[in-house]
């Protein structure tokens, strides 16, 4: 259960997926673009917005620090579905509105939901059908996410944080595992994320002492993988999705899978795998594109892989 510490006491209520008719009027700034991004009937604490190919994500609870209920997570699970059926989308952007990215579980929705029954079954729950979900949709996306860090990031937004392939952040990001100063342990897949990028003993200091990680410690130890000045923060996670957008689809996203399972795996498993993942791959006109444009001393234009699927259909 996502510790939301920053929020102010009285956090907005989970609101319901059956819109008013007014529900799309809505608008607000994309922070990962700088585009305007209009709230439509199926999002309402989240606004969705696409741009060369990239969409971006961004938690809009600005007044609670984009604290996460129910609500918000099936909604960036909807959104993460969406983008991974769209052929047209090349990599996900995911951010905060406001001045910060995610402060974590909303506790208050938690003790209104949770009163008047079992809260350990509750949480176990609550956990499983949404902040599991919506980890898991992250990882499993076969497209590039990029966290665009714009603030905070605390308990189970720091988890979200993590989730993402690659992490842009300013001078104004931090991160932090609030989880203990309210007496719980990491979750949202910390315990899982959180030592795979900077090792056990570290993951456990941050654990245990719940301290706030500024940006220039983030970035040497691995939870940020690029640092920028705040003013170039939208520009450059839109920059960086939208380069990964432009590359070749199946081998990025078959990159992505591997090097996730490759833990899970042991050395010997990965090899093997590499050898039947770059046998799809090199069959693409990725490929052809690829070794074609080295040969002319330019830069490839790649195209959408096709899928198994599509492959069998034009032979």
């Amino acid at each position: 259960m996502p510790p939301s510490l920053l929020a102010p006491p009285a956090c907005r209520q989970p609101r319901s997926r059956q819109a008013p008719p007014n529900a799309g009027i809505g608008t607000g700034v994309g922070i990962a673009t700088g585009e305007i991004l209009r709230a439509v009937p199926e999002y309402g604490l989240i606004l969705v917005g696409t741009r060369d190919r990239v969409t971006t994500i961004t938690l809009n609870r600005p007044d609670s620090f984009n604290a996460l209920n129910e609500t918000l997570t099936d909604e960036v699970c909807l959104a993460l579905e969406e983008a991974r059926t769209d052929d047209r989308i090349g990599a996900v952007v995911v951010t905060g509105a406001g001045h910060a990215f995610c402060s974590g579980q909303d506790l208050k929705s938690i003790q209104d939901q949770g009163s008047g029954g079992n809260i350990g079954d509750f949480v176990r729950s609550h956990l499983r059908l949404h902040f599991n979900r919506m980890i898991l949709a992250i990882r499993q996306l076969p497209k590039p996410v990029v966290g665009s860090i714009n603030g905070v990031a605390a308990g189970a937004g720091m988890s979200l944080a993590l989730a993402c392939d690659l992490r842009v952040g300013s001078d104004r990001s931090s991160f932090m595992q609030a989880f203990a100063r309210v007496g719980l342990v990491p979750d949202s897949g910390s315990t899982y994320l959180l030592p795979a990028l900077v090792g056990s003993s570290r993951a456990l200091d941050l654990a245990w002492t719940a301290r706030r990680v500024g940006a220039d410690e983030a970035l040497s130890i691995g939870l940020l993988n690029r640092k920028v000045p705040e003013a170039d923060l939208a520009t450059e996670a839109q920059q960086l999705a939208a380069s990964l957008a432009r590359g070749p689809a199946l081998a990025t996203a078959l990159a992505k899978e591997a090097i996730y399972g490759a833990a899970e795996r042991g050395l010997s498993a990965a090899l093997e795998l590499e050898a039947d993942l770059q046998a799809e791959c090199i069959v693409t006109a990725d490929f052809q594109e690829g070794v074609t444009a080295f040969l002319e001393k330019r830069e490839p234009g790649f195209g959408r892989s096709p899928g198994p699927a599509e492959k069998e259909q034009t032979d």
